[in-house]
């Protein structure tokens, strides 16, 4: 409870509504932008595996905002981004090989 002054100078009493004071909060672009290195790691790398066409430019995409965001896991950023690159790189090389986009293990 504070005790405060009108205009008119009578106290006045006054409760705080937001009750304790509270710890500030960390920055949560960090963590974002922590999250956004590891998921374009973990998407560059099943695109290596499958649907390299689309996970490959998401993977650089998020990699790339992680990156700018300035990352506490610049290295896992960087490897999304390397995987993501490679994921574009095996799909020119197999449609210039077959001759399509898709492809199978069994040749």
């Amino acid at each position: 409870m504070a005790l405060t002054t009108a205009r008119n100078s009578r106290p006045v009493e006054t409760r705080s509504v937001s009750g304790p004071a509270r710890p500030a909060r960390p920055r949560t672009g960090g963590r974002e932008a922590d999250g956004l290195a590891v998921a374009s790691f973990v998407l560059g790398l099943v695109g290596l595996l499958v649907m390299n066409l689309l996970l490959g430019p998401v993977a650089i995409v998020m990699a790339l905002i992680a990156l700018t965001r300035s990352t506490a896991r610049r290295g896992r950023a960087l490897l999304g981004l390397g995987l993501g690159i490679a994921d574009l790189v095996v799909l020119a090389v197999l449609v210039t090989s077959n001759g399509t986009v898709s492809w199978s293990l069994t040749g």
